[in-house]
């Protein structure tokens, strides 16, 4: 099990960047990769992005690429996703997540952040 806490959301007007940071604890050694998702309102939950801890493959949502960046630190147990460009649609709550293996599901969640775009 790994515990997450994410941080670095805000209100911001479009155009504007956050970086959001989410910081690991407990069996970090057993996960694979951490990723984001994001859920607006009424709305499912959807991918972001993903790196994995080990080799920092990147995986990316088309409607993301170009203007997110997702990064980590292994020694500090921290993952990031620089967010650039923000539109007012990219509005949501934003969680990372754990992947223990490439095959499985992302299962262990942080509590989210909010993150607000204005137009």
């Amino acid at each position: 099990q790994v515990q997450l806490v994410e941080s670095g959301g805000g209100l911001v007007q479009a155009g504007d960047s956050l970086r959001l940071s989410c910081t690991a604890s407990g069996r970090t050694f057993n996960s694979y990769a951490m990723g984001w998702f994001r859920q607006a309102p009424g709305k499912e939950r959807e991918f972001v992005a993903s790196i994995t801890w080990s080799g920092g493959i990147t995986v990316y949502a088309y409607s993301v690429k170009g203007r997110f960046t997702i990064s980590r630190d292994n020694a500090k147990n921290t993952g990031f996703l620089q967010m650039n460009s923000l539109k007012p649609e990219d509005t949501a709550v934003y969680f990372c997540a754990a992947q223990f293996y490439y095959y499985s599901d992302f299962d262990d969640w942080g509590q989210g952040t909010q993150v607000t775009v204005s137009s």
